[in-house]
């Protein structure tokens, strides 16, 4: 039996394509034709390598959250200071959800699009923000061994904090005209954990 011809794309490549309209459109305002146009494929290749619009977003969705989580783990969990990674990570989500045109946190931005009646979708984005909320969580655990903190507040509900205040940081972003708020919201963060 003879092999199909070979792709004429980098799946890879469109992937990320298709992410970037889901990341700044959503999931319900994002059209095939858009996303077609955008992954510079025909429908055929779209159905045969990612199936089809569901399913090529939660590729694409799950493509987004390794990729930062990966970097937000990495920046907490670096050397030095616990409490310093902390106060870093809300600083670079400052600096790039206060730039024009930020696009958000894709998680956060599309969890508009479902509701709990959708039940796979809601588990899957509950997963995501829950790992978000596990590597804050690992953070400030750290910050408490060695002093940062206090061990008499609860470090999964200051992770909680965080994860919601992040979000919150990711979304206003995509309305804002500068990144004055943001850095109050970072600085009076920090002030509120160094008093715990």
């Amino acid at each position: 039996m003879s092999r199909g011809p070979d792709k004429q794309f980098d799946p890879e490549v469109a992937l990320e394509k298709a992410m970037e309209v889901f990341w700044a459109q959503g999931y319900e305002a994002a059209s095939l034709s858009q996303l077609l146009k955008c992954m510079e494929i025909g429908r055929k290749s779209l159905y045969d390598t990612f199936g089809n619009k569901r399913s090529l977003f939660l590729k694409a969705l799950e493509h987004y959250a390794q990729t930062i989580l990966k970097s937000i783990r990495e920046q907490l969990s670096a050397p030095g200071s616990p409490l310093a990674n902390i106060e870093q990570t809300l600083e670079t989500m400052q600096t790039i959800h206060g730039l024009p045109g930020s696009k958000g946190c894709m998680i956060g931005t599309n969890i508009a699009d479902f509701t709990t009646a959708d039940e796979e979708m809601a588990a899957i984005l509950r997963s995501y923000l829950r790992q978000l909320e596990d590597a804050y969580c690992k953070a400030v655990t750290r910050a408490q061994a060695v002093g940062e903190l206090n061990l008499s507040v609860d470090a999964r509900e200051l992770a909680r904090m965080l994860l919601c205040t992040t979000q919150g940081m990711a979304l206003a972003g995509r309305v804002l005209h500068d990144e004055s708020l943001l850095e109050g919201v970072v600085k009076s963060t920090m002030a509120l954990l160094k008093k715990t």
